[in-house]
């Protein structure tokens, strides 16, 4: 399959900030028909995964709309979440679903995430380490802000193992997709990049040793999907 729609390494940031500009209006429902609702439950278990304590404090990095944040304070009405994005649109579109602004969103680099050290008991993501330009330092940036003992969570796109679905998987995702994406979404170019960004992206297995480089401790993940989705866990050393 072609990587034509891959932007190089240093255009990355950009092109990915006018994407999301561009579709976030209609962003969550396109995940909705993409997953067949599933996205809600795979967000749910990400929540769970991270293991907060009571009161405790989530950072969602890439958090787009929300969904993931959000769905840590239904989860946990004590608990103190933050979002942080690089695309202002899809933050704009996350704080109209709560006028009381119970979820902070600040506008940040992944790669360089504008928190302290140690600050949360809990960083996670949603389909975001496809779109960094350097995995193991998004990783890092979440390793750090993240206090000894906590959870660093991702879940994301996964290269099926050989399989019957695999061939159904790389139809729908490669096909169906950028089809739904013209139609409803209004932006065929975007959701035809969303799929061909998980060409050179990392297998379950590599990810899991990126994470374990960088300095997380009992990493494992779990697939999801007939194994199109994982979700990879790992704890920050006491």
């Amino acid at each position: 399959m072609s990587t034509t729609y891959l932007p190089l390494p240093e255009e990355k940031p950009k092109y990915v900030q006018r994407m999301f500009a561009r579709i976030s209006a209609r962003y969550d429902l396109m995940n909705r028909l993409m997953t067949g609702g599933l996205d809600r439950r795979w967000r749910r278990l990400v929540v769970e995964l991270c293991e907060l304590p009571p009161g405790g404090t989530l950072l969602d990095v890439a958090t787009g709309t929300g969904d993931i944040a959000y769905e840590a304070l239904r989860a946990h009405p004590h608990a103190r979440a933050v979002g942080v994005d690089l695309t202002w649109e899809m933050m704009a579109v996350g704080r109209r679903k709560d006028p009381r602004g119970t979820l902070p969103f600040i506008q940040g680099d992944a790669l360089a995430l504008p928190f302290a050290d140690n600050s949360f008991d809990a960083a996670c993501s949603g389909f975001m380490m496809r779109n960094v330009a350097d995995i193991a330092q998004a990783f890092a940036e979440q390793r750090r802000v993240v206090r000894p003992g906590g959870r660093v969570v991702c879940l994301e796109i996964s290269q099926p193992p050989p399989s019957l679905w695999r061939p159904v998987f790389h139809f729908y995702f490669f096909h169906v997709v950028p089809l739904i994406g013209g139609v409803v979404g209004r932006a065929r170019d975007a959701y035809t990049y969303l799929p061909h960004s998980t060409l050179p992206f990392p297998d379950a297995d590599t990810l899991a040793d990126i994470m374990r480089q960088v300095g997380l401790k009992d990493v494992y993940y779990r697939r999801l999907l007939f194994g199109s989705v994982a979700i990879h866990v790992g704890r920050v050393a006491d």
